[in-house]
């Protein structure tokens, strides 16, 4: 599996990114899908950056570590990204933005190679990833009262399925419990939840699943 996944050329990614998003939508055991009646108001839309990168000829996506302090989602591990504020003209403006402003990579050093499709979250956001390739090594500068750490981890130990596992987080009555991914620890730092399903969706959509 190694040698496959980490010869894939950035062409060959951005056209399986594309036959993904262009094929019928398929519901794996560990989408969620929150019934209507759950939210009280419409989503708000969000974007996030998805960044791969080459490190020692191997294919790695890069993460960040959101600080403790941050009303929403804080001390967890994310992508880059945020709210689609009202003059971004696309979600592939917001990320590269949101990324620019949380950890310092400039709009032009990322080569866009493709998005996956949108998801909703526990939070009520509906977020578009983008995936794009990003330098490295990089002169990251982090936006400390938003992000604590980046780090990567090899697109290959993501791919193995002994690192993953589905959990179930309860609903309010009379909802079913809503399955949640669970990563196992890697370089001391939990990955689950919403960037865990990107995540997933990101090694379907390379069909690594």
């Amino acid at each position: 599996m190694q040698a496959d996944i980490n010869s894939l050329t950035q062409t060959e990614i951005s056209n399986r990114l594309a036959r993904s998003i262009s094929n019928p939508i398929k519901d794996p055991e560990y989408t969620v899908r929150f019934p209507e009646k759950l939210f009280s108001n419409s989503p708000r839309s969000a974007a996030v950056l998805v960044p791969l990168l080459k490190r020692k000829q191997a294919w790695h996506v890069l993460f960040t570590r959101r600080t403790s302090s941050l009303p929403e989602h804080s001390g967890q591990v994310a992508f880059p990204g945020g709210r689609v504020d009202p003059d971004d003209q696309s979600a592939r403006i917001t990320a590269l933005r949101e990324t620019h402003e949380e950890i310092g990579i400039s709009p032009d050093d990322v080569k866009v190679l493709g998005e996956l499709r949108e998801l909703r979250t526990i939070s009520n956001y509906c977020v578009f990833p983008i995936v794009g390739r990003i330098p490295w090594p990089y002169d990251f500068v982090l936006a400390r009262e938003e992000v604590s750490r980046v780090f990567t981890i090899p697109l290959e130990w993501l791919a193995d399925p002994n690192n993953h596992d589905i959990q179930f987080r309860e609903l309010p009555p009379p909802y079913s419990p809503a399955p949640v991914i669970y990563f196992e620890r890697y370089d001391n730092e939990l990955l689950w939840g919403v960037s865990a399903e990107i995540t997933l969706n990101l090694l379907e959509s390379f069909e690594l699943l």
